[in-house]
């Protein structure tokens, strides 16, 4: 594929905006740590990805193994020491590889790494690629560069649903004086939500493609993850609700699957039956 028909294609668009976003993220902090991190986080996910393709004889998705690593960077805090952003990132191809079904990763595996590396390197995540600490007008790219996305993959009812359904629990949770919702309606957290619903939940490999299945895959995020952060706060929420949304998408592929062979099967039994 030539670099002209790439750039027209989802993961085309998706890279493209998230390194516009590590860019002008960059500049507005004025540190270029964050742009460290993301070389990091690619540079290791490219080869944990190839080893792992290597050994097993897998073909390799690069586009998609970068566009996990430039995800990691933009939500991982720039202070992140580099093991940790190592470790994040490899925790996330791995989960790419090994929690698969029909050789499709079955959790978006940038979640994953960054749900493990909150327990296990206890990583700060500050979602500074979502411009979650800068003005609040950049909240405008962020939602111009999603709706493109969106769009592009035709994810506007899984996206709708996630958010309206959360936003419609914040309002309630508010109402009744449960948890600090009122928090998850300011930055970063809104930045979070926003970028999550935008540019991870939208995720095709781990989400569903048709419309209905989508809708239920975003309301069952939102309601998983509104629990979370009622419970526990932070921001482990939207990784632990997405969890519960690709195990929804997970089921639903399986159950599928079975159908269609079941149908396979009745239709041979079928024909041999009339064949005799």
């Amino acid at each position: 594929m030539t670099a002209k028909k790439w750039l027209k294609t989802p993961k085309g668009y998706v890279t493209i905006l998230i390194l516009a976003y590590l860019i002008i993220a960059s500049i507005f902090t004025k540190s270029t740590s964050g742009m460290m991190n993301g070389l990091i986080a690619i540079g290791v996910s490219l080869i944990v990805d190839f080893l792992f393709c290597g050994i097993t004889h897998r073909k390799s998705s690069k586009d998609g193994t970068i566009i996990t690593g430039l995800i990691i960077a933009l939500i991982l805090s720039i202070t992140t020491p580099w093991p940790f952003v190592a470790g994040t990132a490899a925790l996330a191809i791995l989960s790419k590889h090994l929690l698969v079904y029909k050789k499709k990763p079955i959790f978006n595996p940038a979640a994953v790494g960054l749900l493990i590396s909150i327990f296990l390197f206890r990583s700060e995540q500050s979602w500074w690629g979502a411009f979650g600490d800068l003005p609040a007008w950049l909240m405008v790219l962020l939602i111009i560069g999603g709706y493109i996305v969106t769009e592009r993959i035709n994810k506007f009812p899984q996206v709708f649903s996630f958010l309206g359904t959360f936003f419609v629990i914040l309002f309630l949770m508010g109402y009744f004086h449960v948890g600090d919702a009122a928090d998850a309606l300011r930055s970063p957290f809104i930045n979070a939500a926003l970028f999550f619903g935008l540019f991870m939940l939208t995720d095709p490999p781990t989400s569903p493609a048709k419309y209905k299945n989508q809708v239920i895959f975003g309301f069952i995020t939102a309601i998983a993850g509104s629990i979370v952060y009622a419970i526990f706060g932070g921001l482990t929420y939207l990784f632990i609700g997405l969890m519960f949304g690709n195990l929804y998408s997970y089921w639903n592929k399986r159950s599928t699957s079975k159908t269609a062979e079941l149908k396979q099967q009745r239709i041979k039994t079928a024909q041999r039956a009339y064949g005799k």
